[in-house]
């Protein structure tokens, strides 16, 4: 085992990441040390980097919750994992196990929960710790394909199952980058007929590849009377991918009667909500954060029998600062995978 590591180090919010020979971490009882295979870059990362959101994670720390490799040590006390074995560390660090949210299968609420490459070091690093209770067993050893996943892959596969959208039923995308381009997927793999939006061409062309029914440009001025004609009537689900307060609002205007919203991304700010509609439409919104451990697996179970299969661009690590200014301009179509080795 090294000594030290390749990491990429945020010293301070919104300046470019310092990569560094930091040590190696040392697995703690109940832990894992992974040795860092790949690692998907998410726009959390970048809010991460940024210091985007109200609570901000202590400096210098390193990001990265989309990361795959194979076990290189065991913490004290580790039984169900081994040395070898192939691993995902997911935005779920760990949680507390004991509060009304853990018991009750919602560990992503639990308020003493830490999360990878926020509260603690994460994945851009050739090696990470991980918790053995909250780490992924992988099903294959594609660590740039199944890397997505971790985020990206089961972010929307929750967020789906969110809008309870039934196999048949219309489901709205809207943003599709690294997390719509996979939720067209595990939409289709569901039973769902699908409408992509996004304000890109080159996006919505990504979509229709995917399988998207239907694609259409969010800043066409008949976009809402487009998708109802399409729909039938509206989206039973609207799926809000994008960083984008607008695609928020148009979210909203989307569904049709008894439709669900549901928001994964996380722009800054807030939205305006025409109550007169939510009231007379009957709509529900609902916000989605990750998944659970069970969501994990059941998303992974679907990249395994290719049927979500996630369009990776792989670089290497000392590109992360490229792929955050790709990242702020919206030049990433599919997801940007580090690869350590």
């Amino acid at each position: 085992m090294p000594a030290t590591m390749k990491a990429a180090v945020v010293r301070a919010f919104g300046q470019p990441l310092s990569i560094e020979q930091i040590p190696v971490p040392q697995p703690g009882p109940g832990e894992v040390l992974i040795k860092i295979m790949a690692s998907g870059v998410c726009h959390t990362d970048l809010h991460a980097a940024d210091g985007d959101w109200p609570v901000k994670p202590a400096l210098p720390f390193v990001p990265g919750h989309e990361g795959t490799g194979i076990v290189a040590a065991l913490g004290a006390g580790v039984t169900d994992l081994k040395e070898g074995d192939p691993v995902g560390l997911a935005w779920l660090h760990d949680a507390c196990g004991r509060c009304e949210h853990c018991a009750g299968g919602w560990e992503t609420l639990c308020e003493r929960q830490h999360n990878s490459g926020y509260g603690v070091n994460g994945s851009f690093a050739e090696y990470a710790i991980g918790n053995a209770k909250y780490v992924a067993k992988l099903p294959s050893t594609e660590f740039a394909q199944l890397a997505p996943v971790l985020c990206a892959g089961v972010t929307t596969y929750k967020g789906i199952k969110e809008t309870e959208a039934r196999p048949g039923e219309w489901l709205a995308i809207s943003g599709i980058g690294g997390l719509g381009h996979m939720a067209i997927q595990y939409a289709k793999a569901m039973g769902l007929h699908v409408v992509a939006l996004d304000v890109s061409e080159d996006k919505l062309a990504l979509a229709r590849m995917v399988g998207a029914d239907v694609a259409i440009n969010a800043t066409d001025p008949e976009v809402v009377s487009r998708v109802s004609t399409d729909t039938a009537g509206g989206a039973h689900g609207v799926l809000i991918t994008a960083v984008s307060n607008q695609a928020f609002s148009q979210g909203i205007q989307l569904a049709r009667r008894r439709g669900t919203i549901v928001l994964t991304g996380l722009p800054p700010g807030n939205f305006p909500v025409p109550i007169f509609d939510v009231v007379l439409k009957r709509l529900t919104i609902r916000g989605s954060i990750v998944g659970t451990r069970n969501d994990l697996n059941e998303a992974l179970a679907f990249a395994a029998d290719r049927k979500v299969f996630a369009q990776v661009h792989p670089t290497s690590l000392d590109r992360i600062n490229d792929v955050f200014d790709a990242l702020r301009k919206g030049a990433v179509h599919g997801r940007t995978v580090l690869q350590m080795s």
